[in-house]
């Protein structure tokens, strides 16, 4: 008699936007590079593409328009019921833009991941591409990080580098580093699910070895596994 296999672990994607990012972690489960159960993706925009994205690919969606709510706590605490109504293994940040509660941020502590348009430490906040161009950056890049109370600062679990290139804009710069979001999201949720990623004492790591500061930075000479 056969064993049932083993439940995929679950993860709620959090998207305001068109989902891009969303799309590569779709397409990364169907390929079966990803064991992953996408239970559910939540907007706080209810138009935004991304839930399209989602019911294409038979994900449950939800819209909690932010704008209806009076207090930032009583949204998180909507969004809050709506994601523990999945019991998610991993709640992911897929271009969500609020800025989210000090309870909400340590309630899934250790869980909770992003994914950030620079090199952080550098730029953490908005507008990213610009910045680093006018502060004559030489290379740009993206961060996917764990997420603790302050502002895209928690501890990097993988960045890939982008070399700015002479007269990019902001524009050419951010469609460079958007292909390196593609790659680099799926290879850090898929160290989430197989249990191989943690967060302890404030710190990343992989294989229980402490990751470095930057993060592993991906290099494209080799594939990360």
């Amino acid at each position: 008699m056969q064993s049932e296999p083993a439940p995929r672990p679950k993860a709620v994607v959090l998207i305001s936007g068109s989902g891009s990012n969303l799309q590569a972690i779709i397409d990364a489960v169907a390929s079966e590079n990803l064991t992953l159960e996408i239970a559910a993706v939540i907007s706080n925009v209810p138009d935004a593409f991304g839930l399209e994205r989602a019911k294409q690919a038979d994900i449950p969606t939800h819209a909690l328009d932010h704008k209806t709510f009076q207090l930032r706590e009583l949204f998180d605490a909507e969004l809050i019921r709506t994601i523990d109504g999945y019991s998610p293994d991993i709640v992911v940040l897929a271009g969500f833009m609020r800025i989210l509660s000090k309870d909400f941020v340590n309630k899934y502590l250790g869980k909770l991941i992003n994914i950030h348009p620079s090199l952080l430490p550098k730029y953490p906040g908005l507008n990213t591409h610009k910045r680093a161009i006018e502060s004559g950056d030489r290379v740009h890049g993206v961060t996917v990080h764990y997420v603790i109370p302050e502002l895209d600062a928690g501890p990097n679990i993988i960045q890939a580098k982008v070399d700015i290139r002479t007269g990019d804009t902001a524009e050419d710069l951010a469609d460079r580093v958007q292909e390196q979001e593609h790659i680099i999201y799926p290879i850090a949720i898929k160290w989430m699910a197989e249990g191989r990623l943690a967060l302890k004492r404030g710190t990343a790591t992989l294989d229980s070895e402490e990751l470095p500061k930057t993060g592993l930075v991906l290099d494209s000479s080799r594939v990360l596994h």
